[in-house]
């Protein structure tokens, strides 16, 4: 039966493709799970230094500010 996954073909370092493969061996999973996994990591790394970002230029002065009681009000709560 065919995934429903998307796959992606990638050329990796030598160093990178050993890494990931110790770290396969080590954690006892397959290469490619070791890699997806590492990728969704670096994915939410990515996410956070955004976050931080538009938090740092919000709490800049003449940063856009929002009300708490418009945040709340905003998902009914």
């Amino acid at each position: 039966m065919p995934t429903q996954k998307k796959r992606v073909n990638v050329s990796l370092s030598k160093p990178v493709a050993k890494a990931i493969g110790y770290l396969a061996k080590r954690d006892d999973v397959p290469y490619a799970t070791k890699a997806a996994h590492l990728l969704e990591e670096a994915l939410e790394l990515e996410e956070d230094i955004t976050w931080e970002y538009l938090a740092k230029q919000r709490e800049a002065e003449g940063g856009a500010y929002i009300p708490q009681k418009d945040v709340w009000a905003k998902y009914g709560l």
